[in-house]
């Protein structure tokens, strides 16, 4: 993959960078639209510092480390706004029931028996693998023992918002949530200067928390300038008792306490009225749309296009490998827009390009770092995912973004880069062990199903 340059009696006057990358085609998501040919990318101290044609590349940078990508496309890293990583040691563990069966009857006992900061390092690193394997450089999380997967992000190299959960019920990480509340804050304090882990609220869902702590936290959010994230409107019985409990809809209530805002995101969104996506347009706040697992619980069908219409920045999330059962983003995004022309009636609903936008740039927006990664654009950092179309199945390559979006898959994901470090090299993981993780999910498999103890 490397390709160091021979010597150059003219280097002296070259500018040093860390990495320049060579790539066939580049879709920087930003500007719109855009698509760049035999150009390269120029990285310092992690750091996008230019984007110009090769041949200019070659002749401006003398680099420590050259790479030429062949026939691959380079796009921003791929962004997951709604995860439960841990939560990949229960893959394929309770398939094919409806959410609250699934939840009530099946998750919430195995993880009261199980998950423990053990459960969580073993499963997010898991997680992890399969997210760099597949393009994703930033996910958000929301999970029990919150300082496990930020550990786990931190020792991998990945971005990630650990968005630590928030139930009023004694669980295994807190005894209720104001609990929570003081523990999360804790952990916000020890990562408060570090660049690639933030802290945001995640408060379970309306049924599982209440006014008081709901209150709490949208002063804690509004003080500090703290993300929070909520499943909400999941299914349409939620918020038909939610209706029939409180008298309020999800958002009314949420609205009321004084949640929604630009800091706020919601995911699932499926059961949505009129008045529901014109709340969410007014009050600024983001979606996190997560097809897959919505299908697989038959929990309905998000009105994507109507929320793009309306103006809502709408973003794209997997949910956790226990309810899709896998955390291929470009599978999502695949499935976002072909969905949305189903659910809308119109082909054109959800185009090609601004479903890799959903999956990048609208992701960062919604965790609130789209000044720091979701493009490629000088000055941001080097997030990056190649994928290979030199594939069989690809050919022939009339458009690279639609390639991109309606034949690729995570297996054709070749490299990626996260604030400039390579944490997938050619397929091979660079910071995590990839037998290692499967001899730990085997385990686990085991110890879950009462074969060792």
């Amino acid at each position: 993959m490397a390709n160091p340059t021979a010597p150059d009696p003219k280097a002296h006057n070259k500018q040093p960078i860390d990495t320049l990358i060579h790539a066939r085609w580049i879709i920087p998501v930003v500007p719109e639209k855009r698509l760049y040919e035999n150009c390269s990318l120029a990285i310092r101290d992690g750091i996008i510092t230019a984007i110009l044609p090769s041949n200019e590349a070659r002749n401006r940078f003398t680099a420590t480390e050259e790479l030429q990508l062949g026939e691959q496309l380079l796009v921003p890293g791929l962004i997951n706004t709604h995860n439960h990583a841990a939560m990949s040691l229960l893959r394929g563990f309770a398939d094919d029931y409806p959410l609250m069966t699934w939840l009530e009857k099946h998750i919430w006992p195995a993880e009261q028996q199980w998950v423990s900061p053990e459960f969580v390092t073993d499963g997010t690193r898991l997680a992890m693998a399969e997210m760099l394997r597949s393009g994703t450089t930033t996910f958000s999380d929301q999970y029990f023992f919150p300082e496990a997967t930020a550990a786990a992000a931190r020792e991998a190299g990945m971005r990630a918002q650990i968005a630590f959960p928030v139930i009023d019920f004694p669980n295994n990480w807190s005894r209720n949530g104001f609990d929570a509340i003081e523990k999360g804050l804790a952990l916000r304090d020890d990562y408060r200067s570090h660049h690639r882990i933030g802290l945001a609220f995640a408060p379970h869902a309306p049924y599982t928390v209440g006014d008081e702590t709901l209150k709490k936290i949208a002063i804690y959010a509004d003080e500090l300038g703290m993300s929070v994230q909520m499943h909400l409107h999941e299914t349409a019985g939620e918020v038909e008792r939610a209706a029939a409990d409180t008298g309020q809809r999800p958002t009314e209530r949420l609205h009321r306490l004084g949640l929604l805002s630009p800091q706020f995101l919601a995911v699932h969104m499926t059961a949505l009225n009129d008045s529901d996506i014109a709340l969410i347009q007014k009050t600024g706040a983001h979606i996190s749309h997560c097809p897959r697992s919505n299908l697989k619980l038959a929990s309905g069908f998000s009105p994507v296009a109507k929320m793009l219409e309306a103006g809502i920045n709408v973003s794209i999330g997997t949910d956790g490998a226990a309810s899709n059962n896998g955390l291929d983003m470009l599978a999502e995004t695949n499935t976002a827009a072909l969905l949305a022309k189903a659910v809308s009636g119109q082909a054109d609903a959800l185009p090609a390009h601004q479903a890799l936008a959903m999956a990048t740039i609208n992701g960062a927006r919604a965790l609130g770092i789209d000044d720091v990664t979701g493009s490629i654009e000088v000055g941001k950092a080097a997030d990056l995912c190649a994928i290979d179309l030199s594939a069989l199945e690809q050919q022939p390559l009339h458009d690279p973004l639609s390639q991109l979006i309606y034949t690729a898959n995570g297996h054709h994901v070749r490299n990626v880069w996260v604030a400039g470090r390579q944490l997938l090299k050619d397929r091979e993981l660079t910071t995590l062990n990839e037998e290692e993780l499967k001899q730990r999910a085997a385990n686990w498999r085991d110890r879950i199903a009462g074969r060792t103890n």
